[in-house]
């Protein structure tokens, strides 16, 4: 496995760093307050004063895939991870969710007309989108549960369904919502009875209920919302790739959508650690420096051997979807996605401990951030869905495995019937917990 970062990649993250430095950290404070004061219903002047300035530099669309004469998921890792040091950042380079899923998506599977019509515009950052998926009549970890309707009526669809943590919805400047639905509620595969519906947000029957606090949190990083479809009539050529696609499509969207928030982690968890190393070497508790006591320096050891441990997994994983697709990486992928936001909520609460009450608001940028880890436990999949998965390709890796290749059987290792148990010969293994037991002369 190689991960070395091309010299492509490594000028691009110099130059994301110089633009971090000298515009997205000074503009933090503002970002925050703008979001609390004007709202997720609101344009947040900042994002847009910010974003001609990253065009300008040629920090554009980078999450753009290496066939698009993009970058590779390798070389756009080490790119995410700087900007994930800040919520403000991946919208200012057009990077942020749920719009670079849904580019790829249409991108991927959209129509030479669907593309025209909503892939140039997200692209040139004049609009915004939404992905509405997760229901809150099922769980929706479980995708084949989306129970919403998407019913053919002449050269129309008809939609009917209700939606939450729908990302970006109450953004003005949202223009079109990827849906997912039913077409086909009694095919015997459950996984053809999705499909994927552009949905453009004005059409009547549309209809944006409330914003969805996170942990407190309105619209920082994403705008979650409640969104019900009420007969919300399209064209038929609004489909995505055709009728029982959905699950297909949500899988391929995933996967680089799941990377890419790993990525992001990354960088938060070293912004934060940052911030927790400098406050233990300036703060004096009981007489001496935090950063003297054993309790901070065990915690902050151990965030950096997390760190470094979740980074080499993400490389890998974007490695993997590199060289041998997303369907052989689902493994790495899948992986990371569980080890990532536990990592980051751990060093994150730890680093709210050693801030004492004041890791407790915002003035540090820690609330935010243990809000972001915590959501991403559930986001692209709950934890106990990958790690199912993670222990069902593990087993079939060795259901067709010869353990006598490599030592792993599950058979106790017996001696052979030939070998003496006599004196002289094997020891005998006790058969009975009392063999085990020393009874005194």
């Amino acid at each position: 496995m190689d991960i070395t970062q091309s010299e492509r990649s490594q000028e691009l993250a110099e130059r994301i760093q110089r633009f971090m430095t000298e515009h997205i950290y000074p503009n933090e404070r503002r970002y925050y307050q703008e979001a609390e004061r004007l709202g997720p219903w609101a344009v947040h002047p900042v994002v847009e004063e910010l974003k001609p300035l990253a065009q300008q530099a040629g920090l554009w669309n980078l999450f753009l895939p290496a066939h698009e004469d993009g970058l590779t998921n390798l070389e756009y890792a080490p790119l995410c991870e700087i900007m994930g040091r800040s919520h403000l950042a991946p919208e200012v380079f057009n990077c942020s969710a749920p719009d670079t899923g849904n580019m790829e998506t249409i991108l991927r599977y959209g129509t030479e007309a669907q593309k025209e019509r909503w892939l140039k515009p997200l692209l040139a950052g004049e609009i915004r989108s939404s992905f509405a998926m997760t229901e809150p009549d099922v769980a929706s970890s479980d995708a084949t549960n989306v129970a919403s309707s998407i019913v053919r009526d002449g050269d129309d669809y008809v939609i009917n369904g209700r939606k939450w943590y729908t990302t970006g919805a109450t953004d003005p400047r949202c223009k079109i919502i990827i849906f997912m639905g039913q077409t086909d509620p009694e095919n015997p595969d459950r996984h053809k009875r999705q499909s994927m519906i552009l949905v453009p947000k004005d059409t009547p029957g549309v209809h944006v209920v409330r914003s969805l606090p996170v942990l407190g949190f309105y619209g920082v990083p994403d705008r979650a919302s409640e969104v019900k479809f009420t007969d919300v009539r399209v064209p038929a050529a609004n489909m995505l790739l055709g009728e029982g696609r959905g699950f297909e499509i949500a899988q391929g969207r995933l996967g680089p959508g799941r990377i890419h928030h790993c990525m992001r982690l990354i960088g938060l968890s070293e912004r934060v650690l940052e911030r927790m190393c400098r406050r233990a070497l300036k703060r004096v508790a009981f007489g001496k420096p935090l950063a003297e006591q054993t309790v901070t320096l065990e915690r902050v050891a151990e965030a950096r051997m997390k760190i470094e441990q979740a980074r080499l997994l993400t490389l890998r994983a974007a490695y993997m979807m590199d060289t041998v697709g997303n369907k052989a990486a689902r493994q790495e992928i899948a992986m990371i996605k569980v080890v990532a936001p536990n990592m980051a909520q751990t060093i994150v609460d730890w680093a709210i401990q050693a801030f004492g009450g004041g890791g407790t608001n915002n003035d540090h940028f820690l609330a935010a951030a243990l809000a972001t880890t915590r959501l991403l436990r559930l986001a692209d999949g709950p934890d106990e869905v990958h790690r199912n998965q993670i222990g069902k390709i593990e087993l079939r890796r060795w259901l067709n495995t010869d353990p006598a290749r490599t030592g792993g059987g599950a058979d106790p290792m017996s001696p052979d019937e030939s070998e003496s148990w006599s004196e002289g010969g094997l020891w005998p293994r006790p058969k009975r917990l009392a063999d085990y037991v020393l009874v005194p002369d």
